[in-house]
């Protein structure tokens, strides 16, 4: 059985460049990348699905759910890092890197906090995947997606650079110990897509 680890529809402050808001929703090109790894995923036999309680998350979740038939629940642990008063301020505006290990967001989670939530995060993962009967899909975010499956998931030699997780990501892993990788940040979904355009921001 296999986990499949999905990053969120594109919004329009991702593509805008723009620390996001909770309750942001996925725009037009959101849903319909939503719409087309619903598709592929159909096929791949989802039997549960675990979702972010962030809007772009649970849409994204719902179109996956429509297709499949599978179950889905919110789970809180699977939010993106809380950049809280950065959140709503544009990434040219900001004058920090708010990516930095030793930085932390006013209002908003360390580092270290955002690493112990996700921690608690694979442990959910983990029984859910032992209890789902099949196949799991966990829809997050992308320093979310990148984090669980740098500190989990074994791969021969260490994992090429990724200059973003991509918007409806794929990252499949076959259930474990040990977490083994079969595809990295996949969107054979999405092609040919000609209006990919700037790569939007992380968050």
């Amino acid at each position: 059985m296999s986990i499949f680890i999905v990053r969120h529809g594109e919004t329009a402050w991702n593509a805008a460049r723009i620390v996001q808001l909770p309750d942001i929703p996925l725009s037009e090109r959101g849903i319909a990348q939503a719409d087309r790894l619903a598709l592929r995923l159909a096929r791949a036999g989802v039997a549960r699905v675990l979702s972010s309680d962030f809007l772009r998350a649970r849409m994204t979740a719902d179109r996956i759910v429509a297709r499949t038939g599978a179950s889905c629940e919110s789970e809180p642990l699977l939010r993106e890092r809380d950049f809280g008063d950065l959140r709503g301020v544009p990434y040219a505006a900001l004058g920090v890197d708010i990516f930095a290990p030793d930085y932390t967001p006013p209002g908003g989670e360390s580092w270290e906090e955002f690493l112990a939530r996700v921690e608690r995060a694979w442990e959910c993962v983990r029984r859910e995947a032992a209890a789902a009967g099949g196949n799991l899909v966990v829809v997050t975010h992308g320093l979310l997606c990148r984090t669980l499956v740098s500190r989990h998931i074994a791969c021969s030699g260490e994992l090429p650079p990724i200059g973003r997780w991509a918007n409806t990501s794929v990252t499949e892993i076959d259930l474990g110990p040990p977490w083994t990788l079969r595809c990295l940040n996949c969107v054979a979904h999405l092609a040919p897509d000609p209006g990919e355009g700037e790569p939007p921001a992380q968050v």
